[in-house]
């Protein structure tokens, strides 16, 4: 019940934030877009802003600055130094806070609410698993402890119902990335999951990258039944490779698609919801909406503590099982061959 107590006072310790205005109305699109989007602030609750540093390299010369100087006393948006914010991005403006046309030798290399909630949830992988292996040094031959015995009962469940399960006896030189993919995901859903947390998993971007690697680890990994299989399918006629090469191609470039959208999209979705909800109480303006609207809001909040660990068990498996596949010996493959000519 404390626990209870805890998250919901934190969920209407950030309901003020929703309405930045009271004497507007309330347009629940914005206020989600703004929430799970990326941007140049953070910002925690209503009057708890950190303000992020802008770095440019415009034509060559580096600018740094706080992103504070895109605000003025009202929290309202204005143009400095010849740069403004324009759907979420940074521009160069004229004196009058338009947009100028040309955009080229500007590069954004800033530190927004995704990269800095990156690095976070980059400290405290490397914070965990250090104090992690330090243990298993001092303790060496002894049972676990602490943290210690938290995260043993879920590395062996990576070790042995995901990596040896569908990658088979090469399974240990990939297990390195399978668990730092698993952690990360993990990690970053239920950072997003905090009160003011940034939706990092829920940035295409970052999915996008997640896919790409499974993708690099997977064609590097091919051996010749792999590429065998793709550009000369196995009981497949000659005839038939014009058609069946191109699908194989396109499956290879699929898979981590699915990956990157399965992902994002799961992540996001949960993220909506909760936000829809909690948006009810604005729009309805009643007290009798309000306890419901949380009541339903704090249940998919749970529902998403299970979604965080099962989406980053998923994106694990798959990557285990594209591996697999790429790795795999065909033991039986001339005795299939022998097979279809008897046939």
């Amino acid at each position: 019940m404390k626990k209870l107590f805890v998250l919901l006072f934190s969920f209407f310790l950030t309901l003020p934030a929703f309405a930045e205005d009271p004497s507007e109305n309330f347009q629940p699109g914005e206020m989600i877009t703004h929430h799970i989007a990326d941007d140049y602030i953070w910002e925690f609750a209503e009057g708890a802003v950190l303000y992020l540093p802008v770095i440019l390299i415009d034509n060559g010369e580096l600018k740094v600055f706080s992103s504070g100087n895109f605000f003025d006393e009202y929290h309202e948006r204005r143009p400095y130094n010849g740069y403004g914010m324009e759907h979420g991005h940074i521009v160069r403006v004229n004196e009058a806070g338009e947009p100028l046309e040309a955009h080229g030798g500007l590069y954004d290399f800033s530190i927004t609410k995704n990269v800095a909630s990156l690095f976070i949830s980059v400290a405290l992988l490397f914070g965990v698993f250090l104090t992690i292996a330090s243990r298993y040094k001092k303790n060496a031959g002894k049972a676990p402890r602490g943290i210690q015995s938290f995260f043993e009962p879920i590395i062996i469940f990576v070790r042995d119902d995901i990596a040896k399960g569908n990658i088979g006896p090469k399974y240990e030189r990939y297990m390195p990335y399978l668990l730092t993919v698993f952690f990360f995901i993990w990690f970053n859903n239920l950072l997003g999951l905090m009160p003011g947390g940034a939706n990092l998993t829920g940035n295409i971007a970052v999915t996008l990258i997640l896919a790409l690697l499974t993708l690099l680890i997977t064609v590097f990994s091919g051996n010749k039944n792999y590429w065998k299989h793709i550009f000369a399918t196995p009981g497949v006629p000659w005839w038939l490779a014009p058609i069946m090469i191109p699908v194989e191609l396109i499956g290879i470039i699929t898979k981590p698609f699915s990956l990157m959208v399965r992902l994002f999209a799961n992540i996001t979705a949960g993220h909506i919801i909760i936000l829809s909800l909690f948006s009810l109480i604005f729009i309805f303006e009643s007290l009798a909406v309000g306890p419901l609207s949380v009541a339903f809001a704090t249940f998919m909040n749970f529902l998403e503590l299970f979604v965080a660990l099962l989406q980053a068990y998923i994106f694990t498996l798959l990557s285990a099982m594209y591996i697999g596949g790429a790795v795999e010996e065909h033991e039986h493959e001339e005795d299939h061959g022998h097979g279809a000519a008897a046939h």
